[in-house]
This record gives C-alpha cells, sequence and structure tokens, in this order.
C-alpha cells in the first residue's frame, strides 16, 4: 500500500509540510510505503480549458504535472495539504484539482482511492478548504478521511498546536486502516451521476445552455 502527501504551499518546509509529514509518518507506521511530493519546486501552469482530455484522457500542457499524474495513479491513499489562503486553498492546490480533469476522463483513475485533507491557517478559512476538496473527492469518487485543520501564523509554529500534530498523525493511519478494506463503488457508478445519466439514459444536464461559458 502506497500513500502520496501533497504539499500544496508556495513555501518550502512550511507549517502545512510540518503536518503532512506528520500524517505519512502514520501511515508508514501502519504499514505503508510512503511519499512526499512539494508543489513550490514544481512548474505547473493552470487548465486553459482546452477541453481535449474530454476525448483524449491526457492533457495536452507539458510541464511537471505529466510526472504528477502517475504518482496520483499510483497511490493507494493521498494526503493533500494547503495552507489557507483568502478563505480557501492555495492557487497551487486548485491548479492540481483543476488539471485532474484529464484523470477524470481516463477510466476516472481517482476512483476509490483514500483521500484526506490537512489544512493551516491563522485564524478562520478550515471550511472553505473543506468545501472545496469534498467536491473534488465527490467527483472523482474518492473515499474520504477526516479532515484536520491547524492553527499557525509564522513558520514552524504549528509545531505547539499539539491536537493538530496529533490529529495529522491519526489520519495516516486511518487512512490506511480504510485502504485495506478496499472499499469500491458499484462498477456501473465509476463516474459521477451526472455522467451515469447521459450515458445510460441519454440525458444531458447540459440541454439548451452551451457546454462551458466565458
Amino acid at each position: 500500500m502506497k500513500v502520496l502527501g501533497i504539499v500544496c504551499s508556495p513555501r518550502k518546509g512550511g507549517n502545512t509540510e510540518v503536518l503532512v509529514q506528520e500524517a505519512l509518518a502514520g501511515a508508514r507506521d501502519n504499514g505503508a510505503e510512503i511519499e512526499l511530493l512539494t508543489v513550490w519546486d514544481k512548474d505547473i501552469k493552470p487548465c486553459d480549458g482546452c477541453l481535449s482530455c474530454e476525448k483524449t484522457g491526457k492533457c495536452h500542457i507539458k510541464d511537471d504535472m505529466q510526472g504528477i499524474y502517475p504518482e496520483l495513479v499510483e497511490a493507494d491513499g493521498i494526503i493533500w495539504g494547503t495552507p489557507v489562503y483568502f478563505w480557501s486553498a492555495t492557487a497551487q492546490a486548485k491548479m492540481l484539482i483543476d488539471r485532474s480533469y484529464a484523470l477524470y476522463f481516463n477510466k476516472n483513475n481517482l476512483t476509490n482511492k483514500v483521500s484526506g485533507v490537512i489544512s493551516v491557517g491563522a485564524s478562520l478559512g478550515n471550511l472553505g478548504v473543506w468545501h472545496l476538496f469534498s467536491s473534488f473527492f465527490s467527483v472523482h469518487h474518492m473515499l474520504s478521511t477526516d479532515f484536520v485543520y491547524g492553527y499557525a501564523r509564522n513558520k514552524g509554529d504549528i509545531r505547539k498546536d499539539k491536537h493538530a500534530m496529533k490529529a495529522s498523525r491519526e489520519l495516516g493511519k486511518q487512512m490506511v486502516l480504510i485502504a485495506a478494506r478496499k472499499f469500491k463503488y458499484p462498477e456501473e457508478y465509476d463516474v459521477a451521476i451526472y455522467r451515469y445519466v447521459k450515458r445510460e439514459y441519454g440525458i444531458d444536464n447540459c440541454v439548451g445552455r452551451d457546454r462551458f461559458t466565458d
């Protein structure tokens, strides 16, 4: 079993990375192979909305995201970490989410993977992070662990948040235990309901309006 931790912070070695490392330690202590992936050192461009991946199942943008796709597909569990920026996740986190659209049309390769979220903020904003990622998990039919939120402002302060440190380690353990159960969505529901209804009944939820609007 492999658990991947992704730190969606533009800063190296920040508070989010500390908690993700703690979660990975919890997964490792319970038998998982672990890997940490950071985005501060990656060149990841935003989705350009070309929609070519709907036909090919692949993203045409040649950047470091091409190396992240196989890491996501290979992992059994994925821990997503992000600091809170303007009451939500970072731009880097949103780019990863948007670029996962290519996997959605490539046999939905994230389906049945266990995913969890860790966020760090100085005050409010954790619910914005959770709303974003819970929708992301739902669309891809990923299985969710609990959500961990820590409070810190300055680099390294998160280590003083004993609750967040302990909760992160427990999240890693929880991820391994959930993944070990090998729960899977019923095969006929390998895609989101709106796509299932279109495929099975020929009813498009976009009837009467453009597929996308500017």
